[in-house]
């Protein structure tokens, strides 16, 4: 945590508003006590993990302001269209959809912008609010509250690690899908966390660091790291088969409260990554966020 404010410090300008400090050296979740990785499946989680009731108070409590939503929107909006493109490839055409955690309406925006049809999910009233009045259908509540509807998609776009039951959300997303419906889900990447992590301690711990912060992992805020054998390893548990990644970088967090050089310079090692997961035969296990696409069985 201290290296993170430090790394912020240098690259915010004076001034900067408490506010924008959000998901930026400011998180909903504390940081862990301690991490853990499973021997098995190489799930990367908190130990010990929040009670279900207290993540939830703490997600449906926040009341951000509306101009840090509004930001937010924008900033994200044109990173979404990417996951609106890699969608309609993996279902192969355009239909109903629901995003769980739909937050700021960002992606409803871009799948809209799309010819998609998507209404929101999400369990904070106030963000629920502000989506509904930038001209979104989102309803407050959880996953088991949808009833009486079926979708081809449900997406889960950087929610699904922090869920009190991932596992549990995967079968009811499958429940809401139609038959060949699809599911995406897109979470930080437990295998890259811990190499990047590694990587602190040797020569390159410089650039090992600036992944880290620019990816919202160095404090790392998640309840899971799923890796690539772990996340499909729950998805044909809960009924999916078909899975396949896409490996990729959180969406920009510069904006202009970040200095110009600090926002060029986390363009330069976003581009940087993927570039090199790209071109590398291991891909996958360096890309600091991973995308799943399956297919209800």
């Amino acid at each position: 945590m201290e290296e993170l404010w430090e790394f912020h410090q240098r690259r915010l300008r004076p001034g900067t508003p408490p506010r924008a400090l959000a998901d930026r050296v400011t998180f909903s979740q504390g940081p862990p006590l301690r991490l853990a990785q499973c021997r098995q499946c190489s799930l990367v989680y908190r130990n010990p993990r929040e009670r279900a009731e207290e993540l939830v108070e703490t997600y449906a409590s926040e009341m951000p302001e509306d101009a840090t939503l509004r930001t937010l929107h924008e900033t994200q909006r044109q990173a979404y269209r990417a996951q609106v493109r890699r969608l309609e490839r993996a279902h192969g055409r355009r239909g109903p959809g629901l995003e769980v955690g739909s937050y700021v309406g960002a992606f409803l925006a871009a799948a809209r912008d799309a010819g998609w049809t998507f209404e929101g999910l999400d369990i904070n009233a106030h963000a629920a609010a502000f989506a509904c009045r930038m001209g979104f259908r989102v309803t407050v509540g959880e996953l088991d509250d949808v009833t009486g509807r079926r979708f081809d998609a449900v997406v889960i776009w950087n929610t699904f690690e922090q869920l009190p039951d991932p596992r549990a959300a995967a079968v009811a997303a499958r429940r809401l899908l139609n038959t060949g419906g699809t599911v995406a889900i897109r979470v930080p990447n437990g295998e890259a966390y811990t190499i990047f992590r590694r990587a602190l301690r040797g020569p390159f711990a410089s650039l090992a660091r600036a992944v880290l912060v620019h990816n919202n992992l160095l404090a790392f805020p998640y309840r899971h790291g799923f890796t690539t054998s772990s996340l499909t390893r729950l998805l044909n548990d809960a009924g999916f088969g078909d899975v396949r990644f896409h490996g990729d970088t959180l969406v920009p967090i510069g904006d202009r409260w970040t200095r110009r050089w600090a926002r060029l310079e986390e363009q330069a090692v976003k581009a940087l990554l993927r570039g090199a997961v790209r071109s590398s035969r291991l891909g996958r296990r360096y890309s600091p966020w991973i995308e799943a696409y399956a297919r209800a069985r």
